[in-house]
């Protein structure tokens, strides 16, 4: 993945990273709230629900219980039995003993002058007839749920089925309805006619409506429904008070992750990140300086350059990103990219003109790359080259080590690459350090070309050469007085302005061309 790429995905990242915790902060805690409050209003429903079964299951065993007795009717026993399980049992009120319909006495008084029951309006699965009825032998106009078997009626109050006290911090309410008629039974007036015509028998179980959510738990054996509901507001109060928990949470992170996010774009854009996309994408191009014969002016190879195009289409001198490279490990990348680029640009040229070379600049790292002469000899053998067509060339701090650069060099030298000591006279080297180096070619640097006139170093240069039997290229030549100075002191080539500056592959080519056929 590219450097641009990941600068790319980082930004994403970064953004997501401010972002995205404080959104998760703000959704959690409303989450929370709402889940609190969900599950406030299930808890109170499930209890009125367990309530509820608890009341009618009572009321059966109760009927059990009287159905049980075998003595005669409606006598001062019977009478007995009857205020027996209107007593023990908690949520019987009355026990009433009935012939058909009719009751005949109860557990108030011996003879019951309340009129006949109507059908009942359920009768459950396990056989039990069920009403909502106001018959009692008080004359009170309340309403009573009824449950009866054969022969016996139990009379339960409806507040018995929802009697349950609130659990949670929010205000709950709770009624008692009729399935059949969608009347309300007992419990809390807040139930109006609106929201009654809303819960059906076929409708669902939780229902949001005007700021409120209704919960109903049905019963369909005995034709009742219980509602609970609550009301939002306290809803959004609870979620304005986990905010004040999660959110610094959510701030805290995003802070965090921006950090580290900041820190790895920072990295992604340093320069040897900018670098190592460049070479990755190779963006590095390599441009082409003639070296010529400084007697005829033939040329007889030329120097390979990087150059690093940029956004605004012009290119970055070596000069300054070269030492980028070597200070942050990069060298031998990019000097495979010069390698592979030098070839698949010049390599057809090379071809054609055996007696012309390239020279390739190394650095000390590129030394101990184990794949370079490896990849040197596989370019050389696909265009069908000679290797004294490519030559290398090193600074004199690339000799400064001989028990690491030797073997190396003297590995590259067999297999037939001329080396060069380049910008000789800036670094280490001297006559009795040149007579323990294996090399071909001295370039005399472009400052001791500048200052032939007034300076003394370059004659001292240039016969520490012959002493040695050295050829020599002279850099950066750019006058004619320069040129005959070098011409009369025995330099063989040299390489600068006065002959042509770097060119672009197909334009070195063209003054190759034209040199070779004025030669």
């Amino acid at each position: 993945m590219t450097n641009r790429r990941l600068m790319s995905l980082a930004t994403v990242a970064l953004v997501l990273a401010i972002f995205l915790p404080v959104s998760l902060s703000i959704w959690m805690s409303h989450r929370q709230a709402e889940e609190n409050f969900m599950n406030d209003l299930d808890m109170y429903s499930t209890l009125a629900e367990m309530r509820s079964q608890r009341v009618i299951n009572q009321s059966k065993a109760a009927l059990r219980e009287l159905d049980a007795y075998d003595g005669a009717s409606c006598t001062p026993e019977h009478l007995l039995a009857m205020r027996r399980i209107s007593y023990s049992w908690r949520y019987v009120r009355e026990v009433l003993y009935i012939d058909g319909l009719q009751p005949l006495c109860s557990s108030l008084q011996a003879d019951s002058h309340i009129p006949p029951f109507p059908e009942p309006g359920k009768i459950t699965s396990d056989g039990f007839r069920a009403w909502l009825t106001r018959h009692n032998d008080l004359g009170l106009a309340k309403y009573m749920v009824a449950i009866g078997s054969a022969h016996y009626v139990v009379m339960v109050d409806p507040t018995s089925f929802i009697d349950i006290l609130p659990h949670g911090t929010s205000p709950v309410y709770i009624a008692l309805i009729n399935t059949k008629t969608y009347q309300r039974i007992a419990g809390s007036p807040r139930l109006t006619a609106a929201r009654l015509a809303q819960i059906n028998q076929q409708g669902p179980t939780r229902i949001m409506t005007n700021g409120e959510v209704y919960r109903i738990q049905r019963d369909a054996d005995m034709g009742l429904a219980i509602v609970t509901w609550m009301a939002i507001a306290p809803l959004e109060k609870n979620w304005h008070r986990l905010l004040m928990v999660w959110l610094p949470l959510g701030l805290l992170v995003s802070l965090l992750l921006a950090f580290v996010m900041l820190r790895l774009l920072r990295r992604l854009h340093s320069p040897r990140a900018q670098l190592q996309d460049a070479i990755h994408r190779r963006e590095i191009t390599v441009f082409f300086q003639p070296i010529v014969e400084l007697d005829n002016g033939k040329i007889v190879g030329a120097e390979a350059l990087a150059r690093w195009r940029q956004k605004d289409g012009s290119y970055l001198a070596p000069d300054i990103f070269i030492p980028l490279a070597v200070h942050s490990g990069l060298m031998p990348q990019l000097t495979k990219l010069v390698i592979e680029t030098v070839f698949s640009t010049l390599g057809s040229w090379l071809h054609q003109h055996p007696d012309q070379h390239i020279s390739i600049n190394l650095e000390p790292a590129d030394l101990l790359d184990p794949t370079l002469p490896d990849l040197l000899a596989r370019l050389i053998a696909h265009w069908q080259l000679s290797p004294s067509q490519i030559a290398l060339e090193l600074t004199e701090r690339g000799f400064a080590d001989p028990a690491v650069s030797g073997p190396a060099i003297n590995a590259l030298r067999s297999a037939g690459h001329a080396i060069y000591i380049d910008d000789f006279g800036t670094g280490y080297c001297s006559l009795s350090y040149l007579q323990n180096l294996d090399v071909d070619i001295i370039k005399i640097d472009k400052s001791f070309v500048d200052a032939l006139e007034y300076k003394a170093v370059t004659p001292h240069i240039i016969d520490m050469a012959k002493a040695l039997r050295l050829a020599m290229v002279a850099e950066g030549i750019e006058t004619e007085g320069q040129l005959q100075w070098l011409k009369k002191y025995g330099v063989e080539y040299g390489q600068g302005w006065l002959y042509s500056k770097a060119l672009p592959p197909d334009a070195f080519i063209e003054w190759a061309e034209n040199n070779l056929r004025a030669a």
